[in-house]
């Protein structure tokens, strides 16, 4: 885990990611938020324990499938051990039990995977807002508008046309790329046309995820090359 820094009056938020660029994007998403600060991260269940034994954690970014252990395992035991640490869900499963299941764990808010800065820094903001209503809570209506602050609508909408089961293959070919790719190569490696394939990492660069840069051959006009940006 990495050593926290000073943090004032900040939400403080422990990563818990397993893939360590997913990690180091997920830090610097959550320090681009006013108010929040990332104030390290853990790749395993068992570092995150060891973090919170350590330092003042308010918030859990926590991805569910850890090498060591399901995430809401991590919670079940956190909340046995007497800690009280909020939880936002990280994950690509579209599973209602485990939705259920979380709610109960003080899972506050789920984010399904890819997803991009402004709908993390969405349910952020939720949270903050969250966090200061339930302060002040003193009856039902106001018990009530605390938690209505964190019903936020569903994953930010992809541009017509573009699909997410499709945007994460795409993304996972692209990460496994160090190098960078072409469109042509992403298409062949996906199975879908050139064209599509442009238009799904036209959306990761807009999103801040990638970057392209033309690569020049011997003959014609230069062709896109797309690389995954490591830490965005």
């Amino acid at each position: 885990m990495t050593e926290p820094g000073p943090t004032g009056d900040a939400i403080r938020v422990l990563v818990v990611e397993d893939d360590p660029v997913a990690a180091d994007a997920h830090v610097l998403y959550v320090n681009r938020v006013p108010g929040f600060t990332a104030i390290g991260k853990a790749h395993t269940a068992a570092e995150a324990h060891r973090a919170l034994e350590r330092t003042q954690v308010d918030l859990l970014l926590l991805d569910l499938h850890l090498p060591d252990g399901h995430g809401l395992q991590l919670a079940r035991s956190l909340r046995a051990a007497g800690h009280h640490t909020d939880v936002i869900a990280v994950t690509s499963a579209r599973d209602l039990t485990v939705v259920r299941e979380g709610v109960s764990l003080g899972v506050v808010q789920y984010v399904l995977k890819p997803f991009t800065f402004p709908t993390l820094r969405d349910r952020l903001v939720r949270y903050a807002e969250y966090r200061a209503a339930a302060g002040e809570a003193g009856g039902q209506d106001e018990v009530d508008r605390a938690l209505a602050t964190l019903r936020a609508p569903g994953p930010a909408a992809l541009p017509k046309g573009l699909s997410a089961p499709t945007l994460e293959r795409v993304t996972a070919t692209l990460r496994a790329a160090p190098e960078g790719l072409t469109a042509a190569a992403a298409a062949e490696s996906v199975g879908i046309s050139r064209i599509t394939a442009r238009r799904y990492l036209e959306h990761l660069v807009e999103s801040g995820r990638a970057v392209r840069s033309p690569q020049y051959g011997q003959v014609g006009r230069p062709e896109l090359h797309y690389r995954w940006l490591a830490a965005v």
